[in-house]
């Protein structure tokens, strides 16, 4: 749990279609007060947009209730404060985070988390705005807005019984979802840079490495491929960064993946082995054009394999980005 007053990053990144339909939606929920539900896996930024959302309307404190970490008995207080003597080591009154956050937006971060008898008392709190500190005698108040987020499934949570279904309906006036970075990995090398220009200025990347990065399928997104940067900026004083300098999670599915097409291309070196081609200083028209039907479908295998990712493909080919988008080009496989 925290309350604002630390530095932090309030820049979503990211220029695909999806997240320029986020943007629009906080710049939108910015000028109101409804409640948001942000849905998203770990690491995808939902904290960042509860933050861009807060500081468009830019009023009131920004605290922040992480529900996973409300466990024991103290998570009552946590909450709401406690009067001076209301148990055991409550030597002075304490200012709840709900109340700190009068006049602004509590965070509810992983509210998926929170057990089913706190749901119950936050319900109240959301539909009254008041609450009673424990030991207190007098009921207070708090006006706040409330956005909350998860990386659950909370109508799968409704239909088990583990969340109930009026708070559900209370939080979720308004969602936003956010894509895992495997969904949108065109936002990856605008990512790459951003975190590059923070942590590594006198550091460039090569295009290899930007390639292993855009084929990785990132499972703890944005977050990892932070961790990524300041990890291969720490080992290599620069200027350059190569891919052994990449963490070994990015190194071995590279790795993995390279291994499991060889086999590909094993069928297509059979392929060319097998073409009757004359013993002559130079290649007949006949012959030119069987080269250009293995490299075809060479790379037809390798979108197959990959899903049409093609900067993985281009890695298993052995061949750049751009090379491999000219030959798309020039086969006519541009939509493959």
């Amino acid at each position: 749990m925290s309350a604002d007053g630390l530095e932090f990053p309030r820049v979503l990144i990211g220029n695909s279609a999806r997240m320029r339909q986020v943007h629009r939606q906080i710049e939108k929920l910015g000028r109101t007060r409804w409640p948001v539900l942000i849905l998203g896996e770990t690491g995808t930024g939902k904290e960042v947009v509860a933050r861009s959302i807060h500081a468009i309307g830019n009023c009131g404190p920004f605290v922040t209730i992480d529900c996973s970490a409300l466990v024991g008995p103290l998570m009552e207080s946590d909450l709401f404060g406690h009067a001076k003597g209301a148990f055991t080591g409550a030597a002075s009154s304490k200012l709840g985070m709900i109340e700190m956050a009068n006049g602004g937006t509590v965070f509810l971060d992983e509210i998926g988390e929170l057990p089913l008898d706190m749901q119950v008392k936050l319900l109240r709190v959301l539909q009254e705005k008041e609450f009673r500190p424990v030991g207190g005698l007098q009921t207070r108040r708090s006006d706040f807005r409330v956005i909350s987020a998860t990386n659950r499934d909370l109508a799968t949570e409704v239909d088990r019984g583990t969340f109930r279904r009026d708070l559900f309906y209370r939080l979720n006036v308004v969602t936003i979802r956010l894509l895992p970075l495997r969904d949108r990995k065109e936002d990856i090398p605008v990512l790459l840079q951003y975190f590059l220009d923070r942590y590594g200025k006198n550091h460039s990347l090569t295009q290899e490495i930007i390639d292993a990065m855009s084929a990785y399928d990132w499972p703890g997104n944005v977050r990892e491929l932070e961790n990524s940067i300041q990890h291969m900026v720490a080992i290599n004083s620069g200027p350059l960064l190569h891919v052994p300098d990449l963490p070994s999670a990015i190194q071995n599915y590279t790795m993995a993946h390279k291994s499991q097409f060889r086999s590909l291309s094993v069928s297509v070196q059979q392929t060319i082995a097998a073409q009757p081609l004359a013993v002559s200083n130079t290649f007949t028209e006949h012959q030119i054009h069987l080269l250009a039907d293995v490299e075809r479908k060479a790379i037809l295998e390798a979108l197959q394999f990959t899903k049409g990712d093609r900067a993985t493909a281009a890695i298993l080919l052995g061949i750049g980005r751009t090379t491999l988008y000219r030959k798309l080009k020039e086969y006519e496989l541009e939509d493959s």
